[in-house]
């Protein structure tokens, strides 16, 4: 079919059409009739947002389908049209989640069928963009089974299991049920083995920040094989965005308990990522790399009079404590190289800033969430 054929925005359905569909969809007494409605609603609503409107009250029906034990056929075409239904449309999200889809969708997460997990994962991804919805959705038993998706899902049900749980963490009572599931090692495995600028590394980041508030959280990253390192490598290269989550995930875990963490996250030599997130970061990410380098400092406290609280003299005083002569010298020598760097790079940024004199530091990128 010509890609161009639909037209996204003005596409409407005759009206004769929409009625006869929306009678065949809620006849009980012909099964097949009301599979092949199922689908050409889902194929109607793919792409256009009128036709969502013109056909919110298929949503009922459409449930009920979603409903019927055994029928997988039904259970499949039903939940495709409401995926396509809810798609950017907030009032057709809340219909569906207040007809009763959640029960049978947290059903199918946990099918042994690939395609309809997928599905199902989808799902809760576009009705966990609803922020009315956040708290039924996590409520209803979601977040243990994409969880378990988030461990054993296809590479597809991972992505968007990841956005769904990153969805719904931002209400309080969510992320609590997300800490006791223990989605870290998994979520630390998704982040080692994606592109560190991506999206979904982005994701994985920002729900590992947030998860590091609890002290669960925190034990569970750092008994966890190369999570610290993995951390540091997108504080390195990851997106803007990214790095700012990096940094704050250390930040995190060194002012909850200093001396437990401040070796594990120095050993992962995270000390380059650092000076250059104090030049280069945004500005939440610079002010939090500071922070991070002077509790990274054996004596955080203790300063003399004179002693400037530079970076070189952060720096000089961690490089002092490092174990090792060979490491020792190594470091001293970065040091050396990092500070010419910073310095040149510090003046270069303000020349640039005093040239240029930009509106804000940096775009945020708007909540995208959709398949």
């Amino acid at each position: 079919m010509d890609p161009h054929h639909h037209n996204h925005i003005t596409t409407t359905v005759n009206s004769a059409v929409v009625y006869s569909l929306l009678l065949l969809i809620q006849d009980d007494n012909n099964p097949c009739s009301r599979i092949e409605a199922a689908k050409e609603i889902r194929r109607l609503t793919k792409t256009s947002h009128r036709c969502r409107r013109q056909f919110s009250s298929a949503i009922k029906p459409l449930v009920s389908m979603l409903r019927l034990e055994g029928d997988e056929e039904a259970n499949e075409v039903a939940l495709r049209a409401l995926l396509n239904l809810a798609v950017k449309d907030e009032t057709n999200k809340i219909s569906i989640v207040d007809s009763g889809a959640l029960e049978p969708i947290v059903g199918f997460l946990q099918s042994n069928n690939m395609e309809t997990q997928e599905h199902a994962v989808a799902a809760i991804v576009t009705l966990s963009a609803s922020p009315v919805k956040k708290l039924v959705i996590g409520a209803s038993g979601t977040i243990p089974s994409l969880v378990e998706i988030l461990n054993h899902g296809s590479p597809q049900a991972k992505m968007d299991a990841v956005v769904a749980i990153s969805n719904l963490s931002t209400e309080p009572d969510n992320l609590m049920l997300i800490i006791q599931s223990d989605p870290i090692p998994y979520l630390v495995d998704i982040l080692k083995s994606c592109k560190k600028t991506s999206k979904i590394s982005d994701r994985c980041i920002s729900l590992l920040e947030s998860l590091v508030s609890f002290e669960e959280g925190r034990l569970s990253l750092t008994s966890e094989e190369g999570a610290v390192l993995a951390v540091v490598e997108v504080l390195e290269s990851g997106s803007l965005q990214g790095r700012e989550h990096a940094v704050g995930t250390l930040l995190t875990m060194c002012q909850s308990d200093r001396c437990r963490y401040r070796e594990p996250i120095l050993k992962e030599g995270v000390i380059p990522g650092l000076l250059e997130l104090t030049v280069q970061g945004t500005t939440k990410s610079r002010t939090k790399a500071h922070t991070l380098l002077r509790l990274l400092r054996e004596s955080p406290y203790q300063r003399t009079e004179l002693e400037a609280d530079t970076l070189e003299t952060i720096l000089s005083n961690i490089i002092t404590q490092i174990d090792g002569e060979e490491q020792c010298g190594n470091a001293k020598k970065m040091l050396a190289e990092m500070v010419q760097v910073s310095m040149e790079q510090s003046l270069l940024h303000l020349q640039q800033r005093a040239l240029v004199c930009t509106p804000s530091d940096l775009p945020i990128a708007a909540e995208v969430s959709l398949k």
